[in-house]
């Protein structure tokens, strides 16, 4: 379909004007952007009226789908009632205070401390500075350092890209920062076991290098070990069994505080409130937004243990630290509303078990055609790795041409797929039907035999 002439007006106005992110601008402004004008339930339209499934819920967060009457009316009666305030000088607003609560019936031990910000790098950023604060107050200020992992994603702050393991994000902005330190191998025991070696050895193989890189350093002088349940944007790469499990165990032997960053994990998109509690470890840190709100407003959070919250609760110091917008009174209304919806709804339950039972049975069922190497996935998440030779598993190419060129027959089927490298990732709303979910992996098998056409 010829573009129309609102289609053509927006991309001029984008282009004159609007600097995306993660963006090559030449690029984008030479073909024009993709004008996505409205959306309901798990499709979207683009100005020219094409409907697209959306395979990865906006940005990995629109767990109730998209124009929810009830979240609208949420943050309408929320901006008539209170539209802004904050919470310095000693003052709170009822809908944060609620949500705090709320928060912490969902995170599991005794992670009921909350602190609110505004997206996933800002609650990244605001754990880092607790972190250090906590081992100040602790009297041991050299513990500074903390650990992550090759290949994890933990936003786009220079404290996030520092956490982050992607040299991509790093070399243009003379990051990482002092202090952050990485280990390899990352755990995807699909992409990097040995030929014989158990998943079980894997995951020991993972840890030890987790273990390897504190003694490297100095148990004394490393703060946190933080990773994302399962790794996300770096490549939807699900743990090892026994992974989590083990480094827990290695961070409590030598004093090292656990952080899961729960951005993409948290609410239900792995089966679980969150992720940890998929994967058998209880941290001292949660962080969290995304599905916090269902991508309606922007919002997240930080959630600490009894440990690392009360010598905070009780210094004598001002914890200088927080956002204009933590916990906005509109944001928090509209959060209580989808963790009600989502409850109530039983999608972090019986439902989106279900749901996500049909779709992984989906996804497995794609490892027949010539393109797919391999899938793995767990709750409503999937990856679909784009392979020359299934055997041996090579690669098309090594710049991702391979996963751009589906990426686009994507579009021009009717579904959004990301693709990172020659892996293309799913992540549909948690409110997808099972005709949907049908019609999903339709789509994506066209794509598939698009790709495939293509390259043959």
């Amino acid at each position: 379909m010829a573009p129309s002439n609102l289609t053509r007006h927006i991309q001029a106005l984008d282009s004159a004007h609007h600097l995306h992110p993660f963006t090559t601008h030449h690029e984008l402004r030479a073909a024009g952007p993709r004008v996505i004008n409205r959306a309901r339930g798990v499709y979207i339209y683009d100005a020219d009226g094409n409907e697209i499934i959306d395979g990865m819920a906006g940005l990995w967060c629109v767990q109730v789908g998209y124009g929810n009457a009830e979240l609208a009316e949420a943050a309408r009666e929320a901006i008539e009632t209170l539209s802004y305030y904050n919470h310095f000088f000693q003052t709170t607003t009822p809908a944060a205070a609620e949500l705090a609560a709320v928060i912490a019936s969902k995170t599991p031990a005794d992670l009921n401390q909350i602190l609110f910000a505004s997206s996933g790098s800002e609650a990244n950023d605001s754990a880092t500075k607790l972190i250090w604060y906590y081992w100040n107050l602790q009297g041991k200020p050299q513990k500074k350092t903390i650990i992550s992992r090759a290949r994890g994603y933990h936003g786009s702050t220079a404290i996030g890209a520092s956490l982050s393991g992607l040299p991509f994000m790093q070399g243009i902005f003379d990051l990482p920062l002092p202090r952050f330190h990485h280990v390899a191998p990352t755990p995807c025991y699909y992409q990097y076991g040995a030929p014989g070696e158990s998943e079980e050895a894997f995951a020991m193989r993972c840890a030890r290098a987790v273990e390897d890189k504190i003694m490297e350093l100095g148990p004394e002088n490393v703060a946190a070990f933080v990773g994302e349940p399962v790794m996300g944007a770096g490549g939807l790469m699900t743990p090892p069994k026994g992974y989590w499990p083990e480094v827990e165990r290695i961070c409590r032997k030598h004093d090292i505080l656990l952080w899961s960053d729960e951005v993409i994990c948290g609410f239900g998109r792995t089966g679980s409130w969150f992720g940890c509690e998929t994967y058998g470890f209880t941290p001292d840190i949660i962080t969290m937004a995304k599905g916090m709100s269902s991508g309606y407003q922007p919002i997240s959070a930080v959630a600490l243990n009894a440990r690392v919250a009360e010598p905070i609760i009780a210094a004598d110091s001002e914890m200088a630290h927080g956002f204009t917008y933590s916990g906005h009174p509109v944001a928090a209304a509209v959060a209580l509303k989808n963790i009600e919806l989502l409850e109530r709804h039983q999608l972090v339950g019986a439902r989106g078990a279900a749901a996500a039972a049909k779709f992984q049975a989906g996804l497995n069922a794609l490892q027949d055609h010539p393109l797919v190497g391999e899938t793995r996935g767990v709750g409503l998440l999937g990856a679909i790795e784009l392979v020359r030779n299934k055997e041996t598993r090579e690669r098309w190419s090594a710049s991702g041409a391979t996963g751009v060129k589906c990426r686009g027959h994507c579009f021009a089927s009717g579904v959004v797929m990301r693709a990172v490298g020659e892996t293309m990732f799913l992540c549909p709303p948690l409110v997808i039907s099972d005709a949907e979910i049908d019609e999903l992996f339709v789509r994506v098998r066209r794509a598939l035999d698009l790709t495939w056409r293509d390259l043959h």
